[in-house]
C-alpha cells in the first residue's frame, strides 16, 4: 500500500506513522465504518431505484460520505462520528422509500404460509433480494409450466399480493446466504442470483446457474434485460423435480398489518400478558456461536414476543411458538430492508404508552456480518435506541476508542450466553 502523505510504501494496511496515511486510527476506523455503510445504503437506493424510486438527496450525500473518506481531506473526529449518524439517517430514509416502492409495485404484505416443499414439475430456486427480477421470472416462466422457488432474502415475496397472486410461486427452498453450495447443489433445477449474498457456485451445479442486474460470477451465464428464457429452457430440460413434503414458514408481517393490531398488542401489554418484545435478526453467517440466536429464542419466556427480519430468522423461524390471545409470538417482518417496518412498529408503541422507544419493554438482538447490517445499525444509533446487542462479535473495524464511544453513549453490548442475557433484559 502506498502513502500519499508519507510518499513511502507501508507494509500491511497502514502507513509508517499512526493509523492510515498518518490519520489517527479512530478517525481511519469511522471512514471504514463510513465506507461500508454506504454500502449498504447504495444496495437499497439501488433497489428503490430499479422501481423508479429515488432522492437526490440519498445521492448527495453518498457523494459526500464518499469525498470525506479519501486521502488527506478530513482528519476531525467529531466530524466522522456526526457523518456516520447521518448514514444512519440517509439509511433510514432510503429504506423508507425502498418499502414504499414495493408497496406500490407489488401491494401491502399480508401474514402469509409457505411451503417448503417441492412440487411435481419443472422448477427454479431465486436467491438475493430483488422482487423486481422474480416479478418478471414469474410472467415469464408461468406460461411455460415452470414453478419458481424462494430462497434465502427472497422469502418475504410470498406476502406480496401482486405476486402471490402467480400460481407459479410454488413454496419457498433451503435457508440462509451460507448453505447455498450445499443447498443448490441437491436442488434438482436451475438456479438464479439476483443480488448480493451469492456465492461461488460448485463445478456440480454451475452449469444450471444463472446470475442477472448487478449479480455475476465466472463462468455463470448472466442473464440481461431481464430476459429469462435460457433459465426457462434450462429447467425445463432438466425434467420434473420430485415431490417433497416439507413443513410450513410464516412470513408478510409487515408494519401495516401488524400496526392493524396495535390496540390489541397494547391491550395485552397493559393486561400483563405480553412482558417483552424482542427484535432477533439480522444478518446470518457460518460461525457455530451463531446457534446463540436458536437458544436465545427457544428460552424467550411464553409471555415474550419475538419480531425477526434477515436472513439471521433462518437460525429459528421453523419453530412453533404459538400466539398469545390471538397475537403470533414470532412475527416475520420480511427482509433486512424491512428494519424500517421494525422501526415503525416501535415508534407507534411509543406513542401509545407515552414514552421514548428506550422506555418500552423492547430489546434488540442483532447479529451482523455484511454492509447492509452496519447501515442498519447506523440507523438505531441515528435515532438513539440504546441496549443493542449485537453478535457473534462486534466488528473488528471499529478500533477500541470507537467501540468505548458507542458503549457509552447507545450502552451497545456484545452478546454473553442466552441465560445471560435473558436474567439482565428481564430481570
Amino acid at each position: 500500500m502506498f502513502c500519499y502523505q508519507c510518499e513511502q510504501t507501508a507494509k500491511g494496511t497502514g502507513c509508517t506513522k499512526v493509523g492510515v496515511c498518518g490519520k489517527n486510527e479512530d478517525v481511519a476506523s469511522l471512514q471504514d465504518t463510513l465506507i461500508i455503510g454506504l454500502k449498504g445504503v447504495a444496495a437499497y437506493s439501488f433497489h428503490a431505484r430499479e422501481l423508479g424510486a429515488r432522492d437526490e438527496k440519498i445521492d448527495a450525500f453518498m457523494h459526500n460520505a464518499l469525498f470525506t473518506t479519501l486521502t488527506n481531506v478530513n482528519f476531525d473526529l467529531n466530524d466522522h462520528v456526526a457523518k456516520a449518524l447521518e448514514l444512519g439517517e440517509m439509511n433510514l430514509r432510503a429504506m423508507e422509500i425502498l418499502d414504499k416502492a414495493n408497496v406500490d409495485k407489488f401491494g401491502t404484505p399480508e401474514p402469509t404460509k409457505v411451503s417448503t416443499g417441492l412440487k411435481p414439475g419443472p422448477g427454479i430456486v431465486v436467491t438475493g433480494h430483488d422482487f423486481l427480477d422474480l416479478y418478471e421470472l414469474l410472467k415469464q416462466a408461468q406460461p411455460e409450466g415452470v414453478n419458481v422457488y424462494t430462497h434465502g432474502e427472497m422469502l418475504p415475496a410470498h406476502a406480496y399480493p401482486e405476486l402471490k397472486k402467480f400460481s407459479n410461486l410454488v413454496g419457498h427452498y433451503g435457508s440462509a446466504w451460507q448453505n447455498q453450495k450445499k443447498e443448490f447443489e441437491e436442488f434438482p433445477g436451475a438456479i438464479l442470483g439476483t443480488t448480493n449474498c451469492v456465492l461461488l457456485p460448485k463445478d456440480s451445479y454451475k452449469d444450471r446457474m444463472f446470475t442477472c442486474g448487478i449479480a455475476k460470477l465466472p463462468e455463470v451465464t448472466h442473464i440481461k434485460d431481464r430476459n429469462f428464457k435460457e433459465v426457462i429452457e434450462k429447467a425445463k430440460a432438466m425434467g420434473s423435480l420430485p415431490e417433497t413434503e416439507g413443513g410450513t414458514l410464516t412470513t408478510g408481517f409487515h408494519h401495516t398489518p401488524v400496526l392493524s393490531l396495535a390496540d390489541k398488542i397494547v391491550e395485552a401489554v397493559k393486561a400483563g400478558k405480553i412482558r417483552h418484545f424482542f427484535l432477533v435478526g439480522g444478518c446470518d453467517g457460518s460461525k457455530s456461536s451463531r446457534s446463540y440466536y436458536t437458544d436465545f429464542v427457544k428460552q424467550v419466556p411464553e409471555d415474550c414476543v419475538v419480531l425477526t427480519l434477515g436472513c439471521g430468522k433462518y437460525r429459528f423461524n421453523h419453530l412453533d411458538l404459538g400466539d398469545i390471545d390471538g397475537i403470533p409470538r414470532l412475527l416475520d417482518m420480511g427482509q433486512c430492508n424491512n428494519a424500517y417496518s421494525a422501526i415503525q412498529v416501535a415508534v407507534a408503541l411509543s406513542k401509545a404508552f407515552n414514552c421514548s422507544v428506550n422506555d418500552l419493554p423492547l430489546t434488540l438482538v442483532l447479529s451482523w456480518f455484511e454492509q447492509k447490517a452496519v447501515s442498519i445499525l447506523l440507523t438505531l444509533l441515528h435515532l438513539g435506541i440504546k441496549n443493542i446487542r449485537i453478535s457473534p462479535s462486534l466488528p473488528a473495524f471499529l478500533t477500541p476508542n470507537v467501540v468505548q464511544v458507542l458503549q457509552q453513549n447507545f450502552d451497545l453490548k456484545p452478546i454473553t450466553t442466552p441465560e445471560e442475557d435473558l436474567k439482565e433484559i428481564l430481570g
